[in-house]
């Protein structure tokens, strides 16, 4: 099984349900973590950009030795490949 990202901010869902997003129904919805979609809606309203600067502290954190400017340059070339920020 690969593994699956958020396709909004693209953190890691992992191998359980609690990361996955809901949709208006209550079901899980398996594009979006909790963080970024809840209840059929998402919970972000802004840019793209923003969503990176959102998430630039969170990844540098997560990946020790990791600058600032490594982690924005990384996301600012993968999320436009994910669902909610593909043109």
């Amino acid at each position: 099984m690969s593994e699956q990202f958020c396709q909004c901010c693209g953190m890691p869902m992992g191998e359980t349900n609690e990361m996955y997003g809901s949709n208006a129904d209550g079901s899980k919805n398996e594009d979006y973590c909790s963080y970024c979609y809840e209840n059929g809606a998402f919970t972000f309203q802004g840019t793209m950009e923003e969503m990176i600067e959102t998430c630039v502290p969170h990844m540098v954190s997560a990946n020790p030795g990791m600058s600032e400017e490594e982690a924005r340059s990384g996301m600012m070339e993968w999320f436009p490949t994910l669902k909610r920020w593909k043109k």
